[in-house]
């Protein structure tokens, strides 16, 4: 008799749980947005920031059509990682969920209301045969009159607010990163720069504003503003180079 492995035929459905209590086509969502590239957020005293890892993979391909990093509302914007695809079609639903909280109750969405909606979503299509989950995360951010939020969004439908966080690829080297330096005291300015030192550690090669997109939603004017080439140039000079590592042989 042939060996079946634990798993074997529980992948195949959406709505079937393996014997062991996981679902499969979810966990394969999840490794979708871990082969993406690195967004974060960071969430301050002064505001919050979102930056995001950018790769123009030709040099044909228009620099201003990859996008990582996307407005919501005048108050609220988000980051994604994993299948752009998906969260592009995540995004225009949250977009109207905005528009639909304005027209119902007259008055802005909370951003924790409006990642609740977005997980409900995302949970809606881990139990519904002939969908998949969404493949891709998402870390929505804003300001409520003068509050900064944070959230994330998992392929499960999971949210859960942050002060700080990494998805995509180098998450885990990011994380590592924030749990050293960061601190909510830090100035709008100092976390801009945390955002970009914490970016470098996991780009490739040179480290340029036309590989790093970012927004900021200062508690100030309470909007979404995304920085331009020009701005992220600034902030990358000021940043200094990346520090040289001692090899092991030193």
């Amino acid at each position: 008799m042939a060996f079946v492995p634990p798993g074997a035929g529980y992948d195949r459905a959406i709505t079937v749980f393996s014997p062991d209590g996981k679902l499969f086509q979810v966990q394969y969502a999840q490794e979708a947005v871990k082969r993406g590239l690195t967004a974060l957020g960071i969430k301050v005293n002064e505001g919050v920031i979102l930056a995001a890892e950018k790769r123009v993979r030709s040099r044909l391909v228009e620099e201003t059509s990859i996008e990582k990093i996307f407005q919501v509302d005048e108050h609220i914007g988000a980051a994604a990682s994993g299948l752009i695809a998906d969260a592009r079609v995540l995004i225009d639903h949250a977009r109207i969920e905005a528009q639909i909280n304005r027209l119902r109750y007259d008055e802005a969405i909370s951003v924790e209301a409006l990642a609740k909606r977005i997980g409900d979503t995302k949970q809606l299509y881990t139990q519904h045969g002939g969908v998949r989950p969404f493949g891709a995360r998402l870390l929505i951010a804003g300001v409520d009159g003068k509050r900064p939020s944070l959230f994330e969004t998992d392929p499960s439908g999971v949210v859960a607010a942050y002060k700080c966080q990494a998805i995509g690829g180098g998450a885990q080297t990011v994380t590592d990163f924030f749990e050293k330096r960061y601190d909510e005291k830090l100035s709008l300015e100092d976390a801009i720069l945390l955002a970009l030192e914490a970016l470098r550690q996991v780009v490739e090669g040179d480290f340029t504003e036309e590989n790093v997109e970012m927004a900021v939603i200062p508690v100030k004017t309470g909007r979404f503003e995304k920085l331009s080439n020009e701005e992220i140039a600034k902030y990358i000079k000021k940043l200094g180079p990346k520090p040289q590592t001692k090899s092991a042989k030193e």
